[in-house]
């Protein structure tokens, strides 16, 4: 069955069969490792673990794939011109390569693009897993009182991870079959990122925690911020404004606006430089062009890295904030984590411009915004967390 939108489902069923062997295997492993463990919740929370780590992995390998010019490898999905794998291919991919020899189609290119699909489907596979588990063990402990709040929290989690791959799984293919379109690209990548704070939810809905609780002086500590100075407060701008970075970096990566500006903090040797914010923030149209099929202008793809670049101040001077709030009000690990990560950003995006977008400093970068989701979302459900415990637990003591 293959239409010409680029979609063939021939191969389906084999790419089927080999993520459920991948994804089996992991599973077996993480189960076998805890079998002395009967804790359900446990290996679930080991197994949302694993695949916290490996989606991670596969935001990063994402970004290689889209660096490396290898998002056409294979200019079909889910499968390569029909195949579950380029050894299939290799005929269709020389005739491509022949015709078109610095074109989007090779052969290691096609390998790149297919190994990016295979880690989604495991990651895919995964996430299934934990969902199917959850519901299965979770629904019968609804009926308890003491286990009904800590997995009705799962269920939801696991449902809501569930339905966000599915939609990773469209955009993917959509990414292919629309032949890039910065848009599409770009719903794609943050939505990678959106999986990973949802995964890391997840394990804290499993019951996970990277120490015990915050002793009551640490807690009250927690709970007494207020005003501007409030660190909840703080976490929630942290998340907005990292949230429009992050749609920003997107859209300068998939419009390859890098090296616009190849000087800092300077840009063009203009602290203002000339720009065409019409033209750069037309979301709907193709890549390199605007929706009436004209060339973009320099100018558009320079208003795209500068807005990137000033936006990058604010998330400096907010999540600096907040790392040094997390540190004064007990979470001094997290804290000095999302300093380190905010400085790894800092470095990685200047290697960029100054060097010329290098594969090593690029990735970095990817990383560091993976990071900082990772750890904001952690901190801030950890937070508010222990300001629900404390709270309890002074309601408590004043009722006695």
């Amino acid at each position: 069955m293959k239409w010409t939108n680029g979609i063939d489902l021939r191969p389906s069923v084999p790419l089927l069969c080999l993520g459920l062997v991948i994804g089996v295997g992991i599973v077996c492993w993480v189960w076998l490792r805890g079998a002395y463990d009967q804790n359900r919740q446990v290996r679930l929370r080991r197994l949302c673990a694993l695949t916290l780590f490996l989606c991670f992995d596969l935001v990063l390998f994402g970004s290689f794939t889209r660096l490396s010019d290898s998002g056409l490898g294979c200019p079909d999905w889910p499968g390569c011109y029909g195949f579950a794998s380029p050894m299939g291919a290799g005929v269709d991919i020389a005739a491509a390569e022949q015709l078109m020899p610095q074109g989007p189609v090779s052969v290691s290119k096609a390998w790149i693009e297919m190994i990016h699909r295979y880690a989604a489907m495991t990651v895919g596979f995964l996430i299934l897993i934990l969902f199917v588990e959850t519901w299965r063990h979770g629904i019968k402990q609804l009926r308890s009182p003491v286990t009904h709040g800590t997995w009705r929290a799962a269920l939801w989690c696991s449902s809501l991870s569930m339905f966000w791959v599915i939609l990773q799984g469209v955009f993917g293919a959509l990414t292919v079959t629309s032949k890039l379109f910065p848009a599409i690209v770009s719903l794609h990548l943050l939505g990678g990122m959106v999986l990973l704070a949802l995964l890391v939810t997840q394990w804290f809905a499993y019951g996970g925690r990277p120490h015990a609780m915050l002793e009551k002086s640490a807690m009250d500590k927690a709970i007494a911020h207020s005003g501007q100075w409030y660190l909840g407060t703080w976490l929630m701008a942290g998340a907005c404004v990292l949230l429009i970075q992050l749609a920003l970096g997107a859209w300068v990566s998939t419009n390859y606006a890098v090296l616009a500006c190849q000087t800092f903090p300077m840009c063009q040797e203009a602290w203002w430089p000339e720009m065409n914010f019409a033209q750069g923030f037309e979301l709907w149209r193709p890549l390199g062009q605007t929706a009436q099929q004209e060339p973009l202008v320099f100018q558009a793809l320079t208003a795209i890295h500068y807005v990137h670049r000033l936006m990058a101040y604010a998330v400096f001077g907010v999540l600096g904030v907040v790392s040094i709030r997390m540190i004064k009000s007990g979470y001094k690990w997290l804290g000095l984590a999302l300093s380190a990560i905010l400085l790894l950003q800092f470095f990685s995006g200047l290697s960029n411009v100054v060097m010329g977008w290098p594969m090593v400093g690029a990735i970095l970068h990817v990383a560091g915004a993976s990071g900082l989701v990772i750890a904001l979302t952690w901190g801030a459900l950890q937070f508010f967390q222990d300001q629900s415990a404390a709270r309890s637990r002074l309601l408590k003591d004043f009722t006695v």
